[in-house]
């Protein structure tokens, strides 16, 4: 009797236990072990990912109280074909008693992945199943909250495509599915994530092109219709701007000088003038806010030296720059996109939104601070910079200021007439940036056309599958191996020929139109969409050529229909305008700190309103 009341205690505890832990299990505080991760499951994200301890029932997965580990952890060659239809991701409470938010989904279009792991620590979502699928069935999401994102669990081994749409904002806040597929083959031994790989957008053709021709048309347009803001109160200075336009507009003609090259200029007579009232007018105030590195710490070497060298020769110069910002007719924002980028972006995060809000916060902090971007709502401000991201660290807060940009793309916001197409120079030497200058003399260059370089962009592959090994006197090649001898080579063979072929690569702009100035070879432009540099005063025919991209089939035949005649005007084009392109350590008359100021203030010029 007393062994029949033990059993039956026993037995209740029992019961009460698998009642209890029954319970416990889904806030994680279970022992049991169907309670632990399962390993068939993989997680549809990074490699790398935080993921949860899983528990599955035929009726739902639960992701709960993650810790940090990798997919491929998880995962297990014997799991059965399981995948959700038709699921919702519904926001439930953890154990805490808190809501946690499902993140938004986005593709990231870098790596190719489906989507990104924004789970806070302690979320617990949950997917309802529909049913069991195979393979060739989907899965979709509805109404999930817009800017939220989810955890996609899948099956390891069920060889099933997973089609996701991309999400769409609707006007209520919640976000559904449409439109994208990626597909998803799981293997025995593959990890979890492996996703093809979308093309990036500066991997594909642009949507839209703008041809030279319509920029000089979109120019004129510009010129005679400002779209600048017309200042809150009234200033001196702005009359002052107001006179310079009026005498540059009605400046003597001048069909030769000394100094400069005629056929080089839109118009000699106006840019001269210009330049004369910039020297004798012009006063520039440069914020001492913001700080070091992203600030005031130019970097002087490499693919995005002119933002630095700019930076470098503005503060030190004592000519233009004034204490006082009430005597200021422009505003200089000296930082530095590159040291934005090497400070605060995150590696492999694909995420630039962090850099856009840190020069919005810069904005917000002056415009507070001072009456100045205000009065003309950043009109009479400007920045110079170089980086590829620059036109999105600038766009909204920065929007209505003058954008000396490297990427000067007209589909990426660049505005012909208030905008600078800065050169960018690929500096090799700080102390010593005029180094290698100068080429072999026309009659000394056999090489007819020359290319080296990576395959970025669409671009470039193009212009190889039409010309590399094509013809002797055609010379284009892949990228270089590294190494010192192989960069003289490089600069020997621009010295020897005639044409330097600059395609663009995953931007409009390219080093070598400068490197080809530099080394004296005349540069053939093939970017639709690029707006050449000093855009409003330079005339790019007297020294360059420029082709559409759909000509690089013919491109042989165009260059050897150029008559010699016209080649020697086109080479000595590029002699003459060379020093329009150099640094120096102490800036010269027209050189390329001047030209870049000048363009600055020629622009504003021909933009400003008055009240």
């Amino acid at each position: 009797m007393g062994n029949r009341r033990l059993l039956f205690l026993l037995g209740i505890l029992a019961v009460n236990y698998l009642l209890f832990q029954s319970i416990l299990v889904p806030y994680g505080n279970g022992n049991a072990s169907w309670s632990s991760p399962p390993e068939k499951y993989a997680l549809l994200l990074h490699d790398n990912v935080s993921f949860s301890s899983l528990h599955s029932t035929p009726k739902y997965f639960t992701v709960w109280n993650p810790l940090k580990g990798n997919a491929s952890e998880i995962s297990d060659p014997s799991a059965s074909t399981a995948m959700v239809k038709k699921v919702h991701i519904p926001i439930i409470e953890d154990e805490t008693g808190h809501r946690n938010w499902i993140k938004g989904m986005h593709n990231d279009a870098k790596s190719g992945l489906v989507s990104e792991l924004g789970a806070n620590r302690n979320d617990v979502h949950s997917l309802h199943e529909k049913k069991d699928v195979g393979k060739n069935d989907s899965l979709e999401l509805e109404s999930v909250g817009s800017r939220r994102s989810f955890i996609a669990i899948l099956a390891k081994d069920s060889k099933v495509d997973f089609s996701v749409k991309q999400f769409v904002e609707t006007k209520n806040g919640t976000s559904t599915i449409s439109q994208l597929k990626n597909k998803y083959s799981a293997s025995d031994n593959s990890t979890a994530g492996s996703m093809p790989r979308r093309k990036m957008r500066c991997e594909m053709p642009p949507k839209s092109r703008t041809l030279i021709q319509e920029m000089n048309r979109i120019l004129v347009r510009r010129r005679a219709s400002s779209r600048a803001m017309r200042p809150r109160w009234s200033s001196k200075l702005d009359l002052e701007i107001l006179a310079a336009r009026f005498e540059i507009e009605h400046a003597p003609i001048i069909t030769h000088d000394k100094e400069l090259y005629a056929p080089l200029f839109r118009n000699l007579s106006m840019f001269k003038r210009s330049y004369e009232l910039m020297e004798r007018t012009l006063k520039v105030y440069i914020y001492k806010d913001g700080d070091k590195p992203i600030f005031h710490q130019p970097i002087l070497k490499g693919l995005y030296a002119s933002e630095g060298w700019f930076m470098k020769l503005m503060e030190e110069n004592k000519h233009f720059v004034v204490k006082d910002p009430a005597k200021a007719h422009l505003f200089y924002m000296p930082f530095s996109s590159r040291r934005l980028e090497h400070s605060l972006y995150v590696r492999n995060s694909h995420n630039r939104t962090n850099l856009r809000r840190y020069l919005k916060d810069y904005t917000d902090k002056i415009s507070a601070k001072y009456r100045y971007f205000n009065r003309t709502g950043g009109a009479d401000h400007f920045l110079v910079a170089c980086h590829d991201w620059a036109p999105y660290e600038t766009r909204h807060h920065m929007e209505h200021c003058i954008k000396a940009l490297c990427i000067a793309d007209v589909t990426q916001g660049f505005k012909i007439g208030r905008d600078v197409s800065l050169p960018e120079t690929y500096v090799r030497s700080v102390k010593n940036p005029q180094r290698d200058l100068g080429g072999k003399p026309p009659d000394q260059r056999p090489i007819l056309a020359f290319y080296a370089g990576s395959m970025h962009g669409y671009l470039r592959p193009i212009l190889l599958k039409h010309w590399k090994d094509r013809d002797p006197d055609m010379k284009i090649f892949g990228p270089m191996p590294p190494g010192v001898a192989n960069k003289m080579n490089y600069i020997q063979h621009m010295k020897n020929s005639k044409y330097c072929i600059c395609p663009k690569g995953y931007e409009v702009n390219s080093p070598r139109v400068v490197e080809a100035i530099f080394y004296e070879c005349v540069p053939v432009i093939i970017s639709d969409n690029f707006v050449p540099s000093f855009f409003e005063v330079l005339n790019w025919d007297a020294f360059s050529i420029i082709l559409a991209e759909k000509d690089i089939p013919n491109l042989r035949q165009i260059l050897l229909s150029v008559p010699e005649e016209k080649y020697l005007k086109l080479q000595l084009g590029v002699r003459r305008v060379q020093k329009h392109f150099l640094w120096h350590a102490k800036p010269l008359k027209y050189d390329l700190f001047h030209m870049t100021l000048h363009s600055i203030w020629y622009n504003r010029v021909f933009q400003i309103k008055v009240r």
